[in-house]
């Protein structure tokens, strides 16, 4: 792999730990869309890291997505919990950043982050193991 290509995976790893970071200081000040959108942005940005692994880079929120699920889950090479993931975060976080009525709680902060990190590790150990990282 090309050692351009590389350094976009680990800026990608860099933000996505970055972004959940964040999401866990909105957590502890209560702001809990914020942390479910931080949360997601971790989630996207591991996404098309391991997308870069394998030289697809997506246009969008919703090519990232599918093209996870394609390249990944329909695969094997991931279990469908992550696309379950990637999915749920996304709605959520479309629905705390927009929806006026759409109320999150601590709970659902809670949640999203800890699914953020499942996330992550895994895609780390991914990335680790094919030596992209």
């Amino acid at each position: 792999m090309e050692e351009g290509v590389k350094r976009l995976i680990a800026g990608q790893i860099e933000k996505a730990e970055e972004k959940l970071r964040a999401a866990q200081g909105l957590l502890q000040l209560g702001f809990w869309d914020d942390a479910i959108s931080r949360a997601y942005y971790a989630v996207f940005h591991a996404a098309s890291a391991v997308l870069l692994s394998r030289g697809i880079t997506a246009k969008s929120h919703e090519a990232v997505k599918t093209l996870f699920g394609l390249h990944f889950i329909k695969t094997g090479e991931f279990e469908k919990e992550y696309a379950h993931i990637i999915h749920g975060l996304k709605d959520d976080r479309e629905n705390g950043d927009y929806d006026v009525f759409t109320n999150f709680g601590r709970e659902d902060a809670e949640k999203a982050i800890q699914e953020a990190e499942r996330f992550l590790k895994r895609i780390g150990r991914f990335l680790k193991e094919q030596g992209d990282l």
